[in-house]
């Protein structure tokens, strides 16, 4: 798991990003959030916040200037979620992760079948 993390993170930093990239990086630190929310690290919540806002800032430059950038201290907040999960990784069950990994999916089903509704002005 934290291979692909610091290969995309990498790949990222030397201005090879992607979309499959960035969206590899906002999968893994959804479950490191998921895993706090378990009682793993979960004071470390606020630093995994952090690393998702680095996260959606990177995408909205994208979007901004069609070039994956990311700056120091966006970097330095992804490594140190990167360390949280690999810390949280070391002491979960595998039924924890498992637990982590079903909450995101769920999740990411649900928003995509709740319709949306427009509502005209």
């Amino acid at each position: 798991m934290l291979l692909r993390c610091y290969a995309a993170l990498d790949a990222i930093r030397r201005g090879y990003g992607s979309r499959e990239l960035v969206a590899t990086l906002g999968r893994y630190l959804l479950i490191a959030g998921e895993l706090c929310h378990l009682g793993h690290q979960s004071d470390a919540i606020g630093r995994i916040a952090a690393a998702r806002a680095a996260v959606v800032r990177m995408d909205a430059t994208e979007q901004q200037d069609r070039v994956w950038r990311i700056d120091d201290a966006d970097y330095s907040r992804l490594c140190v979620a990167f360390a949280i999960l690999d810390d949280q990784l070391s002491v979960a069950s595998l039924d924890d992760i498992a637990k982590a990994e079903t909450s995101i999916a769920e999740g990411l089903l649900g928003a995509e079948r709740e319709p949306v509704v427009v509502e005209p002005i």
